[in-house]
């Protein structure tokens, strides 16, 4: 009696031994990047003007003076103080960037569409797209 729990055990283990492990899924969610550049303060600011900005305007903005820049930073500060309370805080910053990274991905989105709506007609067919994506290699 006690060689086949013995024998069934040996067994089992050996078995889970040899099995390949499953894969480990990950269950935190993961936020889209804000800047496709490298964050490092002490190189430049350009990852947070990305993050901030959206990479759109930041391009822009890197076009002006510094009076020029703090005139329209000082404009955006304003939209970002939802409160109207003079002071920017923590969430309505996280607001913000939320906002500006949701605007540059609508654009995006929006230029792609007109890209493949080769007929504009606003409608993309399955023609349309397999040639706006593959038409080089058709």
């Amino acid at each position: 009696m006690l060689f086949p729990r013995l024998l069934l055990c040996v067994g089992a283990w050996a078995l889970c031994g040899s099995a390949k492990p499953t894969e480990r899924k990950e269950r935190v969610v993961r936020e889209a990047p804000l800047s496709a550049r490298e964050h490092d303060d002490a190189q430049s600011f350009d990852y947070d003007h990305d993050a901030f900005l959206g990479a759109e305007e930041a391009k822009s903005f890197d076009q002006l003076t510094p009076e020029e820049s703090k005139e329209r930073l000082g404009k955006i500060v304003g939209k970002i103080d939802e409160d109207g309370d003079g002071f920017v805080t923590v969430e309505e910053l996280k607001a913000w960037i939320k906002f500006a990274q949701k605007r540059w991905i609508y654009e995006d989105v929006e230029r792609q569409w007109k890209g493949h709506d080769l007929n504009e007609d606003g409608l993309v067919s399955w023609e349309e797209y397999k040639n706006a994506t593959y038409g080089y290699i058709l």
